[in-house]
């Protein structure tokens, strides 16, 4: 189950996974609309939601303070909305729901993987905003995981660097093989689906819980 903004990328994705795909519009950020899709993937499926990878983020590049003035409060509200509280919202209720299954031979219910980002460690000038939300996830991911370990739900959070994503495949060539350039070794774009190996990697491994792992190429951005 699939769930996104964006109607257009969720239908050209779920089309390209075949016919065990499904996605729904969501926003993050509402309690109704995530819950309706936690509900809808139990229907859809005929199972309990076992495992949660939340995404969803935006970014702005404001300083705290320029020749324009103050950084805008309600830029940096948006941002943390979306990324911070989008993300344990869709926490908080997929381990409500997991919390109501049964257990498996190990006593384990579930896994939530949350999306930080080296920014929350790095941050870069302008940042400010998008670097303190995925300071945040990093900073909640080990009471979540600790909240939730009598329900055997596991949590845990992946700090990508430099990845290909439609907003950096987005940019022109030459800047790519630029950002490509400050990542010692590989040196090139993080591929999603290297992203994807980790999360499965977390879900069958039941001792990763409760930690932050960066996936970056040994990247620390530069200001």
């Amino acid at each position: 189950m699939l769930i996104d903004m964006n109607k257009t990328l969720l239908d050209d994705t779920v089309a390209s996974l075949g016919s065990q795909a499904r996605g729904l519009t969501v926003d993050v950020t509402s309690e109704e609309e995530v819950s309706a899709a936690l509900d809808q993937a139990q229907t859809n499926f005929g199972a309990a939601v076992n495992t949660a990878v939340s995404c969803a983020g935006i970014a702005v590049a404001q300083r705290t303070l320029s020749k324009r003035g103050a950084h805008s409060l309600s830029d940096f509200q948006k941002v943390l909305t979306v990324n911070t509280v989008g993300s344990f919202n869709v926490s908080r209720l997929a381990a409500e729901h997991m919390s109501k299954s049964e257990a498996d031979a190990y006593g384990m219910r579930g896994v939530i993987v949350n999306t930080a980002s080296v920014a929350a460690f790095d941050g870069q000038i302008g940042q400010v905003a998008y670097a303190a939300s995925k300071a945040a996830i990093a900073g909640m991911t080990l009471p979540i995981a600790r909240d939730l370990s009598g329900h055997g739900i596991r949590v845990m959070t992946i700090a990508p660097g430099l990845f290909k994503t439609p907003l950096l495949a987005g940019l022109p060539e030459k800047v790519q093989n630029e950002l490509a350039a400050t990542v010692p070794c590989p040196k090139r774009l993080g591929d999603p689906d290297e992203f994807a190996m980790l999360v499965e990697s977390i879900v069958l491994n039941r001792m990763l819980n409760g930690e932050v792992i960066r996936l970056d190429g040994a990247l620390r951005m530069q200001p």
